[in-house]
């Protein structure tokens, strides 16, 4: 559906205060003035629109050189978009590194590190134990899961997915959103604001330095997540080439550009005489191996006919094709359930050089009866022994971007 120019402004900041799946909190955080009319929320256009788009772009790069100059300028807009055009100076990740819990065949951790002076990321680091030098690192994104008993990194499902990944030899730093995780429940961050999608691709961005400073091998960081973790992903993936493998789930879609703030609230898919959508963003991976997950039942339905095709042909102007993958589950939902990460494993146990045999069973099932889900609180990084520095930044409005 498309709107007159009078309304669209009006309507976009609407459906910006409340795209996201969010409870309401306690602080409001006013919008910030942006050109409205640059912006590409949720379903922007339509499945045949969304689909016209990517017949017409193919037209544009039929080598490996024009697809390279498509995506610097994709890679370009995204950080113009974000205000991360020129990066801030990076300051001392001064992690804070919580006990050690011991399990069955993994380890956890709590971490918190400073992406920027006292703003701080928060997180846990799942590693193998016994763990050897070098291990290949894996950032896990989450989507807008906000209710408490199915919240953010600290659903079951999203502590299974961590601590399978590190029992098959890999240091997992799954780590919050803006405005999730402790600094959301006991200080005053918040997701909904308008520098969201920026201070969340930074956070991104230092937590690759985190993984390296860490003894992560630099030739072996990957990155998952889903839905809004999946943005994440490929966000992540298409600005950053440290990113060696990257496995977006139920997320990259021809037609959708994904409904928060922290997705679609600055202009990184429009702007004077360029369009792009998720597609492309995705592709920009290319031709590092990247493997798509879908389902039947939201904006990825059409990934085995509109979306895979074309970031397969893209793969394939760098004679690469089998480094591009997909998994189509139709009768699926939307998340990162038993039957994906039962498809994602094995795809990241071959490109990173993993131990599947850690994560799935003889007869093909998951391997995840022994992984104990950990309580809320547990996951927290700050505590007495602990505590959150002083200086910290206790809301979005105290960073200061240097």
């Amino acid at each position: 559906m498309k709107f007159n120019h009078f309304f669209l402004p009006f309507i976009c900041v609407l459906f910006l205060i409340n795209s996201c799946n969010i409870k309401e909190q306690k602080n409001t955080v006013e919008m910030k003035q942006i050109d409205s009319s640059m912006l590409c929320i949720g379903y922007h256009w339509t499945e045949a629109e969304g689909r016209k788009f990517l017949e017409e772009k193919r037209k544009e790069y039929t080598t490996a050189y024009d697809w390279k100059k498509r995506s610097e300028l994709l890679k370009a807009q995204i950080l113009k978009g974000a205000g991360l055009e020129k990066f801030p100076e990076k300051c001392p990740l001064n992690p804070i590194i919580g006990d050690t819990r011991i399990y069955d065949g993994y380890q956890v951790q709590n971490v918190a590190f400073e992406s920027l002076p006292g703003v701080f990321v928060t997180g846990s680091l799942y590693t193998p134990l016994n763990a050897r030098e070098n291990l290949p690192g894996i950032l896990n994104t989450h989507g807008h899961w906000a209710e408490l008993d199915d919240y953010g990194r600290y659903r079951p499902d999203a502590q299974k997915r961590f601590a399978a990944m590190a029992r098959m030899g890999a240091m997992v730093f799954a780590y919050d959103m803006v405005g999730y995780g402790q600094l959301a429940q006991e200080y005053g961050w918040v997701h909904k604001h308008p520098d969201a999608l920026k201070l969340q691709l930074w956070n991104s961005i230092r937590s690759v330095d985190f993984l390296l400073s860490m003894g992560a091998d630099a030739n072996r960081i990957a990155i998952t997540g889903a839905s809004g973790g999946g943005t994440q992903a490929f966000l992540l993936t298409a600005v950053d080439d440290r990113i060696a493998v990257s496995v977006p789930v139920v997320q990259v879609s021809a037609h959708f550009f994904g409904g928060c703030v922290c997705e679609s609230g600055m202009p990184v898919h429009k702007a004077e005489n360029f369009q792009t959508n998720n597609v492309e963003i995705a592709a920009c991976a290319a031709p590092r191996p990247m493997m798509l997950v879908s389902d039947g039942d939201d904006w990825t339905k059409n990934t085995p006919n509109v979306e895979f095709p074309h970031v397969q042909y893209i793969y394939g102007l760098f004679n690469k094709p089998e480094l591009i993958e997909y998994v189509h589950l139709p009768d699926d939902k939307h998340g990162y359930d038993y039957n994906k990460r039962a498809a994602v494993y094995p795809f990241l146990a071959k490109h990173l050089g993993l131990d599947l045999t850690k994560a799935v069973n003889p007869d093909g099932s998951l391997n995840e009866n022994t992984i104990v889900i950990e309580d809320i609180k547990a996951l927290y990084p700050f505590d007495e022994k602990h505590p959150f520095p002083e200086y910290g930044a206790k809301a979005n409005e105290d960073v200061v971007w240097n």
